[in-house]
């Protein structure tokens, strides 16, 4: 295959679907709070990939519920997902949706095979 070089961000080269623009918005959405970027920000960059919950409450001058349902907005969008551990419950980043968020606004800056 010959590799094309593409002009523009994929929010720039075509109009996006209804199903794909919905699916986005929830994306979107759910990294548009301070708190939940930050927390997304946190699990991901935290060692081992992933993070207790008790690693991330005592970061915020918020309560626990408050905490939880900003955890549980980034776990329902996709973003993140969660398992019970004993008390605990550990978080970690799904790469794949992350990066389709990065993606719909990067601009090639090499030659790419399609």
């Amino acid at each position: 295959m010959t590799p094309t070089v593409r002009c523009c961000a994929p929010i720039m080269r075509e109009p996006l679907s209804r199903s794909e623009a919905a699916d986005l918005a929830v994306l979107l959405k759910a990294v548009a709070d301070p708190v939940r970027l930050r927390l997304l920000s946190m699990i991901g960059s935290h060692p081992g990939g992933e993070a207790c919950v008790c690693d991330l409450t005592d970061t915020f001058d918020l309560t626990a519920p408050t905490i939880s349902h900003h955890l549980k907005v980034l776990r329902v969008a996709g973003l993140i997902d969660s398992q019970r551990r004993g008390t605990w419950v550990y978080y970690w980043v799904v790469p794949e949706v992350v990066a389709r968020l990065g993606e719909l606004f990067a601009s090639p800056a090499t030659a790419q095979s399609v």
